[in-house]
This record gives structure tokens, C-alpha cells and sequence, in this order.
């Protein structure tokens, strides 16, 4: 019978994206694993493998198409010994698999921020963890949907490990839930995470100004109108809602630079150098920025009961300081995110922050190089700009705003002189990191600044 490949969901709060190229055309034949796709989301363009094998029976949707549902048939396949034609015309009419989309990213899909609410309806129930076709034995591929690879690595649950019930033993949601609350298969980690926050109370409707209401104001052709792309609508949606449901406040400090300027210019120093096809060039290059990332990671680790995210049910304490960096981008912007970086050598967060900074600006970065994190670092002081205060991003408690760093005169024991001091502002989530905790943790970014050699021991 026909078999139709559908819109992935590429992250847990994707609804749509663009489809920006086909790798296939009708009539050609396809595999497991074969990439057939290239998909547009909000922040990346990423790459679609086929899940099935047979025939490319009909493109549905056309390249360069914006705006595809999550789920919507984008492409038909006949199966083996299927008529291409008869399948064509049988799959149009044949249902998107809400649970089993036929095609998904090379990358798995990680844990991040609480998704929105998926589908009303309830699939029925799958087969056992023990029944059916035998899970994945080792160095085999696991096919499974995006959604329940998420679902999976939340609960520690080795996918693995369990039986699919959907086409050709495909992992899909129902099977995850099915094997978590059965406790059919082994865990991956010791205890399964905090449930993920349940939506938050929908605040007061307040209803904004229509789009007629808004040109109404302005002379008629004294305007040029610009459509939002995807990942305007979604910088838009997440701004609204977190300012809407995140309690912020801020806490801004002074730091003096001058001794981490200091060690900084004296480790670039001594930076070995490495051959590449440019010729040798050092090893790393630090940048206050790198040195920040650092300094945060470290103080959050100092002060953990700060390194934590706010749900419904319970509160995240994160064994790890994953810090999110806002990069400007064209369009918007995007946090890829320093996994671990309360473990990582400075140099080690320079040259990672250099690929992933790169990645981001081409679109290449994977979900799970810009979701969840446990913070993040937007830096404005290469503008020039002396301070500000930050939007927090869920499911994050806190974000560090820095200004420029700057001469200012100082006061030290009753003498004026001259220092290089940064302003930063800490924005938190009131209802994860009281006003006590927010200071406690700006604190210690601070002592880590002033005495940057802590930073290599």
C-alpha cells in the first residue's frame, strides 16, 4: 500500500517549516537511511532521511514551499511491487500519521524546553516491550520518531530497548509511554526527569492592535511590508510568552577587568601554534567573552541551588552549567549552547564558541546545539552598549546581560584611579532564584572575574 512521508518535527516546539529542497525525484528509488529532504525550521536547515524503502511515487509538496504543517504528506512512496501511479493517486487520500511521520533529521531530537501540547487524540495502545518484533540488538539502528527519541531520553529510557509498533518496527511515542509506565525496559539513568511543566495559566487577554488598525496609522505608500519569516514568528511567540509567564527581575554588578584583560593578553601569548591549510596559527585565541562563558559555568557550580529550571511539579537542579550564547544572526537571533562548560578548558570553550558561533550564522547548527542549557550570555559590549537587562529564555531561570568594558574612575581606599569595569545584569525567574540566590550567584560571577586565575585551576 501507499506509504506517505510527512512533515517531521525537527524540534519538540516546531509547527511548521519550509521545504527547501528535494534530494529525489518521482521514480526514484530510496532506502532506509537515504537523505531525500532539505527542511527549513526557525534556526536551522537540516537534513531528512527516507525511513521506508520503495518508490518515489509523487512529490506532493514543492520545493521552496513555506510554511508545511508538522504531519502534513509532503511525499508518497509506493512499496515494493507497487505500481508507482496506483500508489500516487491511493496516498493522497491515505491519513499523515500523527505519532510515525515517515521521515526524520540525521540528528536526534535532545531534551529541551517543555513542548507544546501535542495531539488531542490518544493512539492506541502498542505492543509490549516483550511482544512483537524484538528490539534493536547492538550496533543496529533504531528508527524512531523525533517525538519519542525526546520522550525516551527524558525519562532515561534506552530506546533501543524497546519494540516499535509502528512501519517496520518504527519507535513511536505510544511505544515510549507504553514501556516507561510498564517498566518494561532498563533505564538509562538512575531516575527519570522532573515531568515537564504544565502549561502555565494563560494571563489576562489583552488584544493587540490589529494589522489594519497598525497601517491605518501610517500614509499609504510611505511603507514597505516585509512577511515575518519562521524564525521571526518564533523569536515573537517565545519573547511574548516569556515575558508573559516569567516573573523577572534584575541584579546588576560592577566588575573591574583589568587583571582578566591581563591573564587574557598573557595566555593568547603563549598560545602554541598548530599547522593548518592556512599555514600555522595559534592553537586558540580567547576572548573576554569566552572568559565570561567560563566565569558564569564556574559560578553556577558555586551556587547550584541558582543552576535550575522552574516546572509545574517540581524544581530541575542541574547537575551541569550548559551555557546558552546569544549569536546575532541575519534575521534574528540564536543561543547555541556550551555544553558542560563548568568542565571545559578556556580554550576548549574558545574554539567550540568559534564552530558554533560559524554554524549558527549558516543555519547549520543541530537541534541539540541550541536547545535546553541551563543559562545563557547575551553580550552587547562590542557595541558599545553600557548595560541592559536580558530576556530570560525557558527553560532557563537566569541569563546574563554585559555591557562594555570601559575606563571609569574608581574609588579604592579613600584614592580615585582608573580601572576597566564591565556592568552586568543578571535577569532571574522569581519563582526559581529568589533576590538572596540571584545576588549570592552575581557575587561569585564577579570574585571569578576580578580573579580570573581561578579559571584555570
Amino acid at each position: 500500500m501507499p506509504i506517505n512521508i510527512t512533515m517531521p518535527a525537527l524540534s519538540p516546539t516546531m509547527e511548521e517549516g519550509n521545504l527547501a529542497k528535494w534530494l529525489v525525484k518521482e521514480g526514484d528509488k530510496v532506502s532506509p537511511g537515504d537523505v531525500i529532504a532539505e527542511i527549513e525550521t526557525d534556526k536551522a536547515t537540516m537534513e531528512v532521511e527516507a525511513v521506508d524503502e520503495g518508490t518515489v511515487a509523487k512529490l506532493v509538496v514543492p520545493a521552496g514551499t513555506e510554511g508545511v504543517k508538522v504531519n502534513a504528506v509532503i511525499a508518497i512512496l509506493a512499496a515494493e511491487g507497487e505500481d508507482a501511479g496506483a500508489a500516487a493517486k491511493g496516498g493522497d487520500a491515505a491519513p499523515a500519521k500523527a505519532e510515525a511521520p515517515k521521515a526524520e533529521a540525521k540528528a536526534e531530537v535532545p531534551k529541551a524546553e517543555p513542548a507544546k501540547a501535542e495531539a488531542a487524540a490518544t493512539p492506541a495502545a502498542p505492543k509490549s516491550a516483550g511482544n512483537g518484533a524484538a528490539p534493536a540488538t547492538a550496533g543496529e539502528r533504531t528508527f524512531a520518531s523525533p517525538l519519542a527519541r525526546r520522550i525516551a531520553k527524558d525519562a532515561g529510557v534506552d530506546v533501543a530497548a524497546i519494540t516499535g509498533s509502528g512501519p517496520h518496527g518504527r519507535v513511536v511515542k505510544a511505544d515510549v509511554e507504553a514501556a516507561i509506565s510498564g517498566g518494561g525496559v532498563a533505564k538509562a539513568a538512575s531516575a527519570a526527569a522532573p515531568a515537564a511543566a504544565a502549561p502555565a495559566a494563560a494571563a489576562p487577554a489583552v488584544k493587540p492592535m490589529s494589522d489594519d488598525a497598525v497601517l491605518k496609522l501610517f500614509e499609504q505608500g510611505s511603507y514597505d511590508l516585509v512577511p515575518h519569516d519562521n524564525m521571526r514568528k518564533t523569536i515573537a511567540r517565545r519573547l511574548v510568552e516569556a515575558k508573559s509567564t516569567i516573573p523577572h527581575f534584575y541584579l546588576t554588578l560592577d566588575c573591574e577587568l583589568d587583571a582578566l584583560l591581563k591573564l587574557r593578553s598573557e595566555l593568547n601569548a603563549a598560545a602554541p601554534m598548530k599547522k593548518t591549510e592556512k599555514g600555522d596559527v595559534p592553537a586558540y585565541k580567547l576572548s573576554v567573552n569566552d572568559m565570561i562563558i567560563k566565569a558564569m559555568a564556574q559560578a553556577l557550580v558555586a551556587v547550584p541551588d541558582a543552576n535550575a529550571s522552574w516546572t509545574d511539579t517540581a524544581m530541575v537542579k542541574h547537575k551541569h552549567a550548559d551555557v546558552g550564547v546569544a549569536v546575532s544572526i541575519p534575521g534574528g537571533l540564536i543561543t547555541p549552547i556550551v555544553r558542560k562548560a563548568d568542565q571545559k578548558t578556556l580554550s576548549v570553550i574558545s574554539n567550540e564558541m568559534k564552530d558554533l558561533a560559524r554554524r549558527a550564522r549558516d543555519r547549520k547548527l543541530k537541534p541539540e546545539e541550541y536547545q535546553g542549557g541551563t543559562t545563557a550570555v547575551s553580550n552587547l559590549g562590542m557595541f558599545g552598549i553600557k548595560d541592559f537587562a536580558a530576556v530570560i529564555n525557558p527553560p532557563h531561570a537566569t541569563i546574563l546581560a554585559v555591557g562594555a568594558g570601559e575606563e571609569r574612575a574608581v574609588v579604592k581606599g579613600g584614592e580615585i584611579r582608573i580601572a576597566t569595569v564591565m556592568s552586568v545584569t543578571l535577569s532571574t525567574d522569581h519563582r526559581a532564584v529568589d533576590g538572596a540566590l540571584g545576588a549570592e550567584l552575581l557575587g561569585a560571577f564577579k570574585r571569578i572575574i576580578e580573579n580570573p586565575m581561578t579559571m584555570l585551576v
